[in-house]
Order: C-alpha cells, then structure tokens, then sequence
C-alpha cells in the first residue's frame, strides 16, 4: 500500500514537473494561472488532470479544442513517480530519499527543457547549487561529515571539481572542433550535482555520462544530420545512477 501511495504521489508531482517543463522556457509564471490547454488556452477541469487516467481516457487530445496532448506529459508523470517509488525503496522515509527525490525532480525538468529548447535554466541549477551548498552545511552526513564545517568544505569542493571537469571538457572540444562543444549550462548543472553528491561522485558522473550520451550523439549528428547536441540529460541519468548505486560502483572499482 504504501508503495502505491509513493507511487501516485511521485505521478502528481510529475504532473506539476509537466507544468514547469512547459512554463519556465516561456519565462511563464509556473503558479498562476492554473493548468489550461496550451492550444485553446482553455483551462482544464480537475477531472481532466489526473495523472495518467485523464491522458488515457481522454485519448490524448483536449476534451474542448480536440487537439493532440504531447505524450511527453504521460512520459514526465511516470519517470517522476518510477524515480520517486525507486527511490523511496533504496533509501526509505529518510532525509536522503527527500533531498535525492527534490535533486531527481529537478533533473527531470532540466532534461526535458534542454531536449526541446537546449537550454538549463540557471533559477534552477544555480539554485540548486546554492542549495546543495545549504545542505552541505545544515545536512553534513549527506557527505558523510561530521560537522558543518566538513559538508560545507565537501559541498563547495564537489560543486568546484565537478564543475571545472565538465568546463575543461568544453575547453578541450572548442580546440578539437573549432566551435563551442559544450554550454555554460552544462557546467552548472554539474556544479549543482557536485553540491549535493560530493567531489568524488561527480567524478563518477562525469565519466558515467558519456556512456548514456555517445549512442544517442552518433544518431542524433550522423543519422538526423543535428548539430547541437544536448548533453543534460546525460548528466542527469548518470547523477540518478550514482545516487542509487554510486557508493557500490566507488567500492567495485576501487577494491
């Protein structure tokens, strides 16, 4: 019961994620006014903002106007309440699963915000840097440290590694490729990951992204001919991978 409860309650979350991958691109207040069909404008009833159900019953087009409803919607709803569920069986009711699930919600935003219009938005990962940092000092055992002082040496060193790897990537494939290769926003997507993961795991991240972003780069450059490639979502599987499994992977490779 309680999973299904963690389930439905990650879905309604994602629901509002759907809210903020729409409205913050569009610089749209994501508060007001409420939830309306972004054709006809025309607002939408609660019967019809039920995650999931609504999209099914409704076929995916809009009960007035009859247009097509992104699928993207149902998609966001399901990974938000699959992450928050997964991660409520890895952690439990503790103060990892709320800061991990907080970190997971914002990466799900990112990611889909960069996929359509390749861009970060720096409210949210610059504040989540400054956060992570806060939490460095508030929460020190979320870097395993003992005192305020060791979370918030740890936090701003993850944030300052992480960054400076992805910005020395960037630096490197400006020379290989003559063009810019890599976007401040990735940069500080990475600061943000390090504030709340540590230096060590960003290291993790850094090296585990391209594992994720290769494939899709080859298809996406040699087969649909694109040439701006977004790199967040990458970043942020990899930032969920480490936080399920990062301390596992940490002990594998360095037995």
């Amino acid at each position: 019961m309680i999973y299904a409860l963690i389930f439905i309650f990650g879905s309604i979350i994602g629901s509002f994620l759907n809210v903020c991958i729409y409205r913050m691109p569009r610089n749209e207040s994501i508060v007001s006014p409420r939830s309306r069909c972004t054709s006809c404008k025309t607002p939408i009833p609660w019967y019809d903002n039920i995650p999931f159900l609504s999209y099914i019953f409704l076929m995916g087009k809009c009960r007035f106007c009859k247009n097509k409803i992104s699928f993207r919607y149902f998609i966001v709803e399901l990974i938000a309440a699959s992450s928050f569920l997964f991660l409520f069986i890895n952690f439990g009711n503790s103060y990892r699963f709320w800061i991990y699930s907080l970190l997971t919600f914002s990466l799900i935003v990112i990611s889909f915000i960069d996929l359509e219009f390749q861009i970060i938005p720096d409210s949210i990962s610059i504040g989540g840097l400054c956060l992570g940092i806060l939490l460095g000092i508030f929460v020190p055992a979320l870097h395993n440290s003992n005192t305020w002082k060791e979370g918030l040496v740890n936090s701003l060193l993850g944030a300052l590694v992480s960054a400076g790897l992805i910005y020395l990537l960037g630096v490197l494939g400006n020379i290989a490729f003559k063009k810019e290769s890599m976007g401040g926003g990735d940069v500080k997507l990475m600061g943000m990951l390090g504030a709340f993961l540590g230096w060590k795991m960003a290291v993790l991240i850094f090296f585990l992204a391209p594992f994720f972003g290769t494939p899709v780069g080859i298809y996406l450059k040699f087969k649909k001919k694109r040439e701006i490639i977004p790199y967040g979502p990458y970043l942020s599987m990899a930032g969920f991978v480490v936080m399920i499994w990062g301390e596992g992977i940490l002990r594998l490779l360095f037995l």
